[in-house]
């Protein structure tokens, strides 16, 4: 090939890249999670596994925080557009004054529990004692607060420390910094694997537990929520969000768990795949099959929420305004 033949073919590749389309990125929308290694958030990152945010044409970016308050401080100050927290959460900001509506439920249980490191054997035993939660302020905390008070317990007389909700919940837990905490799954498996059986305080994971501690079938956990401003500003983005999530839950549904911790990201098992996917089975009730909020779930959250703070109580917060199904249709 002459120099000249060489030029003409390297401007025809020039020419022709020129002219290619440009892939097309849909919609950023900026996630942040409240402890996205978590079993009660595995909806949210499996959603970005099995590529369903991006068959909706999203750009998700998946952004974890410590716990469900840092994730609402960041909504609130701008860094993200969505957050992947706990219901409750939109009650409490509601009898502030500031509107937060939730689209789409993951959790129909809050899949939580209280955990003893060993010194109480009971909750009315924890006075004095260090309690962990995942941060202050977080839905850990606030399920910290209320079993106290059934306990007749102050929840001041207590101290409540933030150790996250996954390795940094374990370490606490393990080396005696609380003597007890708020705990979710993989978390309280790896803490078994290290101590042996763990003694549960408080469960939040099954139907019987959540009566006992709630007096309800259904206390609705977590959830996508955003400010009402923009809910109601992005709803197609909302809609595709709440189409992700709903498949999401399908798929949960459907598959065994083995096949939903293959689907996970590798360093989310600890190492232990097995003990994952145990994990992920015993949590299996807790899981929306359908992502919509039920109307009696949200009066739950409510009226705990309501018995246990002044404002809340004070604003007579009406739950139906704090979320909505309309993007399930």
């Amino acid at each position: 090939m002459t120099s000249f033949n060489r030029w003409i073919a390297a401007a025809a590749i020039v020419i022709l890249a020129g002219c290619a389309t440009p892939v097309q990125q849909g919609p950023k929308v900026r996630i942040a999670i409240g402890g996205q290694t978590q079993l009660v958030y595995l909806a949210t990152t499996l959603a970005a596994q099995l590529g369903y945010y991006r068959d909706e044409g999203l750009d998700a970016e998946l952004v974890d925080f410590q716990g469900g308050a840092k994730a609402l401080e960041a909504l609130m100050g701008g860094s993200a557009d969505v957050v992947s927290g706990y219901f409750d959460h939109t009650i409490q900001l509601a009898a502030e004054g500031k509107r937060l509506k939730s689209f789409v439920t993951m959790l129909r249980y809050p899949g939580l529990a209280l955990v003893s490191a060993g010194g109480a054997d009971s909750v009315a035993a924890l006075g004095g004692k260090n309690i962990g939660v995942s941060a202050p302020g977080s839905s850990s905390h606030l399920m910290l607060n209320h079993l106290l008070r059934q306990a007749g317990v102050a929840p001041d007389a207590v101290s409540a420390v933030g150790i996250g909700m996954a390795g940094g919940a374990v370490a606490a837990m393990e080396t005696g910094r609380v003597d007890a905490a708020i705990m979710a799954e993989p978390a309280m498996s790896q803490l078994a694997a290290r101590k042996g059986p763990l003694k549960i305080l408080a469960d939040a994971r099954t139907p019987e537990g959540v009566r006992a501690i709630y007096g309800t079938d259904t206390y609705p956990a977590a959830v996508f929520y955003s400010t009402s401003a923009w809910v109601g500003g992005n709803q197609e983005i909302a809609r595709r969000l709440a189409r992700a999530i709903r498949r999401t839950l399908e798929f949960i549904g459907s598959h065994d768990a083995a096949e939903i911790a293959a689907k996970m990201p590798a360093e989310f098992s600890g190492g232990d795949l097995a003990m994952y996917a145990r994990a992920i089975e015993s949590g299996r009730a807790m899981y929306s099959p359908d992502g919509r909020m039920p109307e009696a779930g949200a009066a739950a959250v409510a009226a705990v929420m309501a018995e246990n703070h002044e404002k809340v109580r004070a604003a007579k917060v009406d739950p139906a305004h704090c979320y909505t199904n309309e993007f399930l249709k």
